[in-house]
């Protein structure tokens, strides 16, 4: 009984993705490092996912994971024979503990330029207390991130010859990104690009609020036209690599 009552309180007073950190060892996994396109590899965990889009100017990292990840990031990165120190900009697919959480750490060592969307530059800069769900538990706060460069809808991120454009997907955070860029495939004939498609992230938790009820108001206003606006994109997107914030 002491037992079955110890977990009940674990359980009522623990954050439950801090438990979902602890109960599932996909998101701190190494797994090793792969191809996706000629200029396009996969350096996360097993399922917080991270890309590295390398360039003659230096390279991309898409996604920082979480605060003790980025030493995972690094060997991933250099075991691919790529210089962790290259990393000139840092993107982000949500404002997420588990996605932005080892950004401050990422900066701090390869002195990248960090881009956010618009929605999420002051949850990201307050490090996550600017969240609309804070202080809900399930928002995990993390090392405050300085924004160099504000995105807005429709953005492109350009490096060594390697664009990527940023869509606006909110919903799930209120500058959840979505990143697509063309790039060709290993073995596929040389003049043949694809388009890759990286979601920012589409679900919600039972805390968001979408009606208003005496009980409480929307989660922010918006929401529901921001979440019909990112389905309508994610339709619309061509897309012959499907990729996302997440492996699972």
């Amino acid at each position: 009984m002491r037992a079955i009552l110890s977990c009940l309180l674990l359980l009522l007073f623990s954050s439950p993705k801090l438990i979902l950190a602890q109960a599932n060892p996909s998101w701190t996994a190494p797994i090793v490092p792969f191809r996706i396109a000629d200029n396009l590899y996969y350096v996360g965990s097993q399922d917080l996912a991270s890309y590295l889009v390398v360039t003659p100017k230096g390279n991309i990292l898409i996604n920082a994971n979480l605060a003790t990840s980025p030493s995972q990031l690094r060997a991933s990165v250099e075991a691919l024979g790529f210089h962790w120190n290259d990393t000139n900009i840092l993107l982000n697919s949500q404002a997420h503990s588990d996605h932005m959480g080892g950004a401050a750490e990422v900066i701090r060592e390869t002195h990248a330029q960090s881009m956010v969307m618009d929605g999420d530059v002051s949850v990201a800069e307050t490090g996550a207390r600017a969240d609309f769900l804070s202080p809900s538990p399930n928002v995990l706060k993390y090392a405050p991130v300085y924004v160099d460069r504000i995105l807005h809808d429709g953005d492109t991120v350009s490096l060594g010859g390697v664009t990527l454009t940023a869509h606006k997907t909110a919903g799930h955070t209120r500058g959840c990104t979505t990143w697509t860029l063309r790039a060709h495939l290993p073995g596929e004939p040389a003049e043949t690009m694809r388009n890759i498609v990286i979601v920012g992230g589409a679900g919600f938790w039972s805390e968001y609020h979408f009606v208003a009820t005496p009980r409480h108001l929307v989660s922010y206003p918006g929401i529901v036209q921001d979440f019909q606006h990112t389905f309508s994109v994610l339709r619309a997107l061509p897309c012959d690599v499907f990729l996302g914030a997440h492996g699972g």
